[in-house]
């Protein structure tokens, strides 16, 4: 009886699926459509004698077979490209960032713009996001998280401490005055994230150092907490190493409300193994060390 076998087609659809998450959005990145792409993957599946892939909250993610076959499949990936490889070492290939939209502003863009003229061919998605490492994401090369993440199969490493203070805008301080002691802040308007909604421990403890304060303002995303406080919505409990580059606001109790916090990378071990998420992650860590002063705020 022909046992079916396992084609480069099939894995590197199962790899592109893994990247996006999504049938349709690797069928696009392959040039194939939906059904080609599913039925290539089910080819796999039936190959190798198992499933694959798995529906998680954020869309498919490898079962402990895939992770497997997506290992095979990167090193295809990685000999390909090495036929089309430079001489002169060029990068190139798609690395797909997950990290938390201040870090990703401040961070990410800034090293991968440094990076990318050196390498012109090398490509970055980069999906912003605050929440926790999941121990098996797929999908995603580096994820930068707040707080050392309890992955099992991936060792974390720490890029950064970084410091939350309380700011307000010049012209809400001048109308409502500045807060001279912590019991100034009793009933003051905060800004920060939406309580119900926010899954990282350490930026949820964080409000136990304003418990006087009371929701004016709550959002997602911390870049527009920034944008409300410079508004005049509150005072917003902000990253200082994103209030400091802005002139019109002000650091509020600095001795007294501070909040330390870390940020931590994560390297899929699968991932680690190509020569361009490697140096990408290189680049995260030497930017993070560059910008250390102003991540805790320090003037």
């Amino acid at each position: 009886m022909h046992t079916p076998e396992a084609s480069a087609d099939g894995l590197l659809t199962l790899l592109a699926v893994a990247r996006t998450g999504r049938y349709t959005a690797a069928a696009d990145l392959l040039g194939i459509n939906h059904t080609t792409a599913s039925r290539r993957v089910a080819a796999l599946e039936h190959a190798l004698g198992g499933p694959l892939l798995a529906r998680g909250p954020s869309g498919w993610e490898l079962t402990d077979l895939g992770r497997t076959a997506v290992g095979a499949a990167e090193r295809i990936e990685s000999t390909l490209l090495g036929l089309h490889a430079d001489t002169d070492g060029d990068l190139h290939g798609t690395v797909r960032i997950a990290a938390t939209d201040g870090f990703s502003a401040r961070v990410v863009a800034p090293a991968i713009a440094e990076l990318g003229r050196m390498h012109p061919r090398l490509s970055v998605d980069l999906l912003t996001v605050t929440r926790r490492a999941p121990s098996t994401r797929s999908g995603v090369d580096i994820e930068v998280v707040v707080g050392r993440p309890s992955t099992y199969r991936v060792g974390p490493t720490l890029l950064a401490p970084y410091r939350l203070g309380l700011y307000g805008s010049e012209d809400f301080l001048a109308a409502t005055g500045m807060p001279r002691t912590r019991a100034d802040l009793g009933g003051r308007p905060l800004v920060y994230f939406i309580e119900s909604m926010l899954t990282v421990d350490d930026l949820d403890q964080a409000r136990v150092v304003v418990p006087e304060m009371s929701d004016r303002l709550s959002s997602t995303n911390v870049l527009v907490h920034v944008e409300a406080t410079r508004a005049g919505a509150g005072l917003g409990l902000l990253p200082c190493f994103l209030a400091d580059t802005h002139a019109d606001l002000v650091r509020v109790l600095p001795g007294e409300v501070r909040v330390e916090l870390e940020y931590w990378m994560v390297v899929r071990p699968e991932a680690a193994r190509r020569r361009e998420v490697a140096a990408v992650a290189d680049a995260l860590r030497a930017r993070a060390d560059a910008m250390r002063d102003a991540l805790l705020g320090a003037h």
